[in-house]
C-alpha cells in the first residue's frame, strides 16, 4: 500500500482508517472524499482532501484518483425508523448514498481490480444487517444486503478472471466511536477497528464481521433457522436497548 483513496473519510470509521493509514512509513498520501470537510483536530499532512456529493450525476471527479493501490469505500448513513415513518423521498435517498455509489466508484476501478499481475485492495463498509432481517432499519438493512450480494458476485467474476484482487466486505454490528446515528468521532476507540480492517484488506480477504465469534455466529444461525422469530427479537431487542427515540 502507497496511495489509499477513502471515500466518506472525513469521519467515523473512514477517518480511523484514513489515520491509521497515514501513519505507517509506507504509505505517501491518503486522499479522503466526503460531502464533509476533515475538521482541523483531525488533520494530517498525508491527507488531500476533496468535497464532493454522492448523490451527484458526474463522477469524473474519481478519474484523477488513478494512482492508487487502496480503496476504501465507508460513506453511508441510517437511522432507527420504522418504514411507517420515513418519508418516501428518504428510500431514494438511502440507495444514493449507501448504494449506488459504491457500484459506480467500483466500476471506475474495475480495471485495478481486474488485473491479474498488480495488488488491488479494495474494501466496503457493509453491515450485518444486510445479512439478516432488521426491523426499525428496514430501507437501510436493503441497501446494504444489495451490496453484500454484489460484492459476493463480482468476487466471483475476479476469480474467474484470474485476479489476485478481491473486494472486502466489513459487516460489522454497532462500532463504538463513529459519528453513525449522530455520534461523535473517537479515533482512539476506532483505532483497533481500524487497523483491524486494513489488515484484512492487506489479506485480500473478501469478508470481515467484527464480533462474528462472539456474537454474530449465533444471530445468523438464528437467523436461517426462523427468520421470523430472529426477526421479532430483533425488534424487541432494539426496543429495549433504548436506541429508538
Amino acid at each position: 500500500m502507497k496511495r489509499a483513496l477513502i471515500v466518506g473519510g472525513a469521519n467515523g470509521i473512514g477517518l480511523g482508517i484514513a489515520t491509521e493509514l497515514a501513519k505507517r512509513n509506507e504509505i505517501e498520501k491518503v486522499y479522503i472524499v466526503d460531502k464533509s470537510e476533515v475538521l482541523d483536530e483531525f488533520s494530517n499532512p498525508k491527507f488531500e482532501s476533496f468535497q464532493f456529493d454522492l448523490t451527484s450525476e458526474d463522477y469524473s471527479i474519481f478519474d484523477r484518483f488513478q494512482d492508487v493501490d487502496t480503496l476504501m469505500i465507508t460513506a453511508g448513513f441510517g437511522r432507527l425508523q420504522l418504514f411507517r415513518d420515513m418519508d418516501e423521498s428518504m428510500i431514494q435517498n438511502y440507495f444514493s448514498v449507501n448504494t449506488i455509489p459504491a457500484l459506480r466508484i467500483i466500476k471506475k476501478f474495475y480495471g485495478k481490480l481486474e488485473k491479474s499481475d498488480s495488488d488491488f485492495y479494495c474494501g466496503v463498509m457493509v453491515s450485518i444487517s444486510g445479512f439478516m432481517t432488521s426491523p426499525f432499519f428496514s430501507v437501510y438493512s436493503a441497501t446494504k444486503a444489495a451490496l453484500k450480494v454484489f460484492i459476493e458476485s463480482v468476487n466471483v467474476e475476479l476469480i474467474k478472471s484470474g485476479s489476485c484482487n478481491q473486494i472486502l466486505n466489513v459487516s460489522p454490528g454497532s462500532l463504538r466511536g463513529t459519528s453513525f446515528n449522530a455520534g461523535k468521532t473517537d479515533l482512539d476507540t476506532l483505532a483497533p477497528m481500524a487497523n483491524e480492517i486494513i489488515e484484512h484488506l492487506e489479506k485480500k480477504d473478501d469478508l470481515f464481521i467484527p464480533q462474528y465469534d462472539e456474537v454474530f455466529k449465533n444471530v445468523l444461525e438464528r437467523y436461517h433457522k426462523d427468520f421470523r422469530a430472529e426477526g421479532i427479537h430483533s425488534y424487541e431487542y432494539k426496543i429495549k436497548s433504548g436506541r429508538v427515540k
